[in-house]
């Protein structure tokens, strides 16, 4: 085929699609653009998941009436000049793509006044070009409402998940921004419905109130600045505070918000020895650059960026984290009136069974497997490390991961009373308070159905917070509240129902388990054994761990060189 150049509007159509992937992608250009024109309160407004309806207002610097049009047209930017200003970029936005590339999938409106002016300028766009233009009265600062994203575009349309999980892409962004920049106040409004609102007075540890909650805010550990660069200041959880996922590390560069394999490894490596596997901590790091020692020009959507020394910013992350940790006092332990006494309780979800439990019906994972595995009857000898159990079978010895194990148990066992509608729960007596991120309360409304059904009672108690007054009896110790956001992490939205009832169970039992570390008397051990022999995967836990180790007697032999 003869070689040609784009037509105009094809080539603003592909370039609107490195730039625009979702509607949390329009609110970050427009935000973005806010905090450049200075702005110190910006309200975010969604309908549809921001397919139908998103509406940007601040109050910066504004648009003067000269410039509204000429916005709009491809690499057209107030932020830059000369291509030396590209290495000395201290703006949010530079290319000059964002309001052409949206303008190229949506229908647009803007509103828009700089001091000076007599008057605001609004604009109507349809396509790409103006189809209204007037003058209309507004206070300083620019209003951008986006109408019918991607209607235009069913094949983007069909890429794009439900209204509640694209509206969680949004509470999350601008959560984020909200913590970049503390001294900006942020509101959000989903679907008519005030989703945050942070003070705007300098305070970081406000903000993470807002967006994490109190309880979380009080135990964060500050981490100040030096006077050479790197400059690294923020907020990270004491080692007592971790969660399930790394979706709690918050990393932004000269307060630009980016996803960096570094900073992450870097801010998890400061941890190193002070979390058990599979935790994270919860980190909101800012690292201060000379603009010159990185390179925000490597990706459209200027989510990643690239450092002329990054072994240097890892040092500096890892060493301000480090210092923070070590030197923070250890978690207070409460003591309880009398210990407690072990007892085969702890492996049943309503006391000691006097009586074989009968085999749990195969559980989700288990109906993919091509055949069932089955351990002999084993006999316990003992515990080591107070983490795994010694069992002597017809084949040898096994090492069993007494966590992994009890996760098999009552990851089948949950799925069972599911699926018999037969699951015990237990009420409080006093409800416990469960303040939730606006990316949990999303998550909440997509899948509240499916926590009710697993035995969860919560019900509204204002703002973010919720009661929770019911759970599951086999979650009835530990930190609830911490358990419920545990869950609502392990959940998406995205995934069908099967999938999520799933991952469900496997939080929930991840969650009762008995923890590494814990001793258990020598019934406990036989009792837990005895379980995991009736399941129908006693060889791996939910998430495909082993749960046991196998030594065969012939290995031992050879070991200990008793082989002919």
């Amino acid at each position: 085929m003869p070689i040609k150049v784009l037509a105009r509007e094809v080539a603003s159509k592909i370039a609107a699609g490195e730039v625009v992937e979702r509607p949390a992608s329009v609110v970050k250009e427009l935000v973005e653009n806010s905090l450049d024109a200075g702005a110190s309160l910006i309200t975010v407004e969604a309908q549809g998941g921001g397919v139908r309806f998103i509406k940007v207002t601040d109050n910066g610097s504004g648009i003067s009436e000269g410039d509204v049009q000429p916005a709009f047209r491809r690499y057209a930017t107030s932020k830059i000049d000369t291509l030396a200003d590209l290495e000395t970029i201290s703006t949010l936005g530079f290319r000059g793509e964002a309001l052409p590339s949206i303008a190229a999938v949506a229908e647009m409106e803007i509103l828009t006044q700089a001091a000076g002016d007599t008057a605001a300028t609004y604009l109507q766009l349809r396509g790409g070009t103006v189809a209204n233009r007037e003058k209309r009265g507004r206070p300083q600062g620019t209003t951008i409402a986006v109408h019918h994203l991607f209607r235009h575009f069913p094949a983007r349309l069909k890429f794009l998940k439900s209204a509640t999980t694209e509206n969680g892409h949004i509470a999350n962004l601008l959560s984020q921004y909200a913590l970049a920049f503390p001294e900006v106040r942020f509101n959000l409004s989903l679907e008519g419905r005030t989703t945050l609102h942070t003070p705007g007075n300098g305070n970081l540890r406000d903000v993470v109130a807002e967006v994490y909650g109190l309880e979380i805010a009080e135990q964060m550990l500050a981490i100040g600045g030096t006077a050479q660069a790197p400059g690294v200041t923020g907020l990270v959880s004491p080692a007592s505070l971790a969660r399930s996922s790394r979706g709690y590390l918050s990393f932004f560069v000269n307060r630009r918000w980016v996803r960096s394999s570094l900073l992450a490894r870097a801010a998890e490596d400061a941890y190193q020895g002070s979390l058990m596997a599979g935790r994270h901590p919860i980190v909101i790091l800012n690292v201060s650059l000379p603009p010159q020692e990185v390179d925000v020009n490597v990706h459209p959507t200027k989510t990643e960026v690239r450092f002329r020394s990054g072994q240097t910013v890892y040092a500096a992350v890892e060493q301000s984290i480090s210092k923070v940790v070590v030197k923070a006092p250890p978690p207070k332990v409460r003591v309880a009136a009398s210990p407690p006494t072990p007892s085969p309780s702890l492996w049943t979800a309503s006391g000691p069974e006097t009586t074989p439990a009968p085999t749990p019906a195969p559980s989700l994972s288990a109906t993919k497997a091509t055949q069932t595995t089955f351990v002999p009857i084993l006999r316990v000898a003992g515990q080591l490390s107070s983490s795994y159990i010694m069992a002597e079978g017809p084949e040898g010895l096994y090492l069993i991961d007494q966590h992994a194990a009890h996760e098999r148990v009552l990851f089948e066992r949950i799925l069972t009373q599911r699926s018999q509608q037969n699951v015990d729960i237990q009420g409080l007596l006093e409800p416990v308070n469960v303040e939730l991120s606006p990316k949990h309360e999303e998550v909440l409304k997509a899948s509240g159905e499916l926590l009710n059904e697993f035995g969860f009672s919560l019900e509204p108690f204002g703002g973010r917070s919720y009661l929770l007054r019911a759970v599951p009896v086999m979650m009835k110790g530990g930190n609830l509240a911490e358990g419920v956001r545990t869950l609502l992490d392990s959940l998406s939205s995205d995934e069908g129902p099967l999938r999520r009832e799933e991952k469900m169970a496997q939080s929930l039992a991840c969650h009762a388990a008995v923890k590494a570390g814990e001793s258990l008397t020598d019934e406990e051990m036989r009792e837990l054994v005895r379980q995991l022999e009736q399941t129908s995967q006693p060889r791996t836990c939910p998430h495909g761990r082993p749960t046991m180790i196998h030594l065969s007697s012939r290995q031992l032999e050879k070991e200990f060189g008793r082989t002919g």
